[in-house]
């Protein structure tokens, strides 16, 4: 397979390349694609150095699968250019993911919805893809009614120019900012722009991209969300209300007993999901499973991920084979 990682040269990309050799992606022609600054540079994958090139020489190429990573504006712009010339898009940005001909794919929960015909694929949103992950088993079994969600998440989220930022003021240095506040010893409640509603689009990425993954139009959803002085990973607190009663040890097995998620919950042994343990990490980590007695039928839970991994960079390779097991590339 001939595959373009589209935005290479950016953190998401990076990983991108990385996760593809430590997954052992079958592919015989590597294409890093970036920006024409870019053109020219070399990057190295699996011990061999890979020139980039331009969005233009790739479409030339007509890889078999592009992994795009480079932001809504340029995936808007050139990704119906790569499968008008025959290749499969998979997109981590949010141009297109409320599509309604667009599929929204975590494929541990909804991969069964890809079809043949599909050649533009969405990557969720990193902090709906570890909820969602999580939430689905029990969505199943107890059908929910309403979410009550509460983000704190890494400054890798927002990209190296927000890595940047943390490191300089945790050594004095002054520089580019990526926020409008410091975020060392500090938390901002606002991820993204605010939208007419009060609420930032992060937030409401978290309502309509659950919805669309859940074929749940149904669910109530509120969320804040905050960035925290964190350099690797995503957590999540999560009120769940559901429209059945249930079992506190079923639900515990029912999150075991699903791909890609963890549970570590022991809290009379301090052993609760934390960013520190995820990063680096492609699992879902749930802990501080316990019943809300405020409220009927209702849980709390805790969800930990690394946001560049399951939450970018995976997911999306993972969309990729699993096309290519079900013969879909």
């Amino acid at each position: 397979m001939r595959v373009a990682v589209v935005g290479a040269t950016g953190m998401v990309g990076g990983v991108m390349l990385r996760v593809l050799e430590e997954r052992s992606f079958p592919l015989e022609m590597l294409i890093p694609v970036a920006s024409e600054r870019s053109a020219g540079k070399t990057i190295k994958y699996a011990g061999q150095s890979v020139v980039v090139v331009t969005l233009d020489e790739a479409v030339s190429l007509k890889p078999d699968l592009a992994l795009f990573s480079a932001g809504g504006e340029t995936s808007l712009q050139w990704a119906k250019k790569f499968t008008d010339a025959g290749t499969v898009v998979i997109d981590n940005s949010s141009a297109w993911r409320m599509d309604p001909e667009i599929p929204l794919i975590v494929p541990e929960v909804n991969g069964r919805s890809l079809k043949s015909g599909h050649r533009l694929i969405a990557n969720p949103n990193c902090s709906t893809i570890q909820m969602v992950l999580a939430l689905s088993p029990l969505h199943r079994e107890y059908g929910i009614r309403r979410l009550v969600i509460s983000t704190y998440q890494s400054v890798t989220g927002t990209g190296i120019k927000a890595v940047r930022q943390l490191e300089n003021e945790r050594q004095g240095i002054s520089g580019e900012k990526a926020y409008h506040y410091v975020i060392d010893k500090n938390c901002i409640p606002q991820c993204d722009a605010f939208t007419p509603n009060g609420y930032t689009k992060e937030e409401m990425k978290l309502v309509n991209e659950t919805r669309k993954i859940l074929s749940d139009d149904s669910i109530g959803i509120t969320a804040t969300a905050v960035r925290v002085p964190v350099a690797g990973g995503h957590s999540e607190s999560v009120n769940i209300e559901f429209r059945k009663d249930f079992d506190l040890d079923r639900v515990k097995n029912l999150l075991s007993q699903t791909p890609g998620v963890i549970v570590h919950d022991d809290p009379a042994n301090n052993q609760y999901p934390m960013p520190a343990m995820s990063e680096n990490r492609d699992e879902v980590f749930v802990g501080r499973i316990r019943r809300d007695d405020s409220a009927e039928n209702a849980l709390n839970m805790w969800i930990v991920a690394d946001n560049l991994r399951k939450g970018a960079a995976t997911n999306t390779i993972q969309i990729a084979e699993y096309m290519l097991k079900e013969g879909l590339i």
